[in-house]
């Protein structure tokens, strides 16, 4: 069982680095920022801070809380014309489909 969780662990941690590189390739400005946890709470969110995107996600956030940040955030771009890995593409788009 282990092995299993530590494939997972890999994966997403693999994912989440390619999400990041995703994201510096769209222009995009990934910030992990310490939370306050008042109501509901979000992983994080896209803005626009003087004509800069900038990607503001809670710093204690689970990896997977952290990777659908980081998805959500990509699928509001065109990314017809950006090279994507075969895994993240089919990713990405499973979550442009889910929501």
């Amino acid at each position: 069982m282990g092995k299993t969780s530590r494939k997972t662990e890999l994966a997403e941690e693999t994912l989440l680095v390619q999400l990041e590189e995703l994201a510096q390739a769209l222009d995009v400005e990934v910030r992990y920022e310490p939370m306050r946890r008042e109501g509901p709470t979000f992983p994080g969110g896209l803005c626009r801070l003087k004509g800069q995107y900038v990607l503001i996600i809670d710093s204690k956030a689970t990896p997977e809380d952290k990777i659908q940040a980081l998805a959500k955030a990509a699928n509001r771009f065109d990314l017809s014309q950006v090279y994507l890995r075969p895994g993240v593409r089919e990713f990405l788009d499973k979550q442009d489909a889910s929501h």
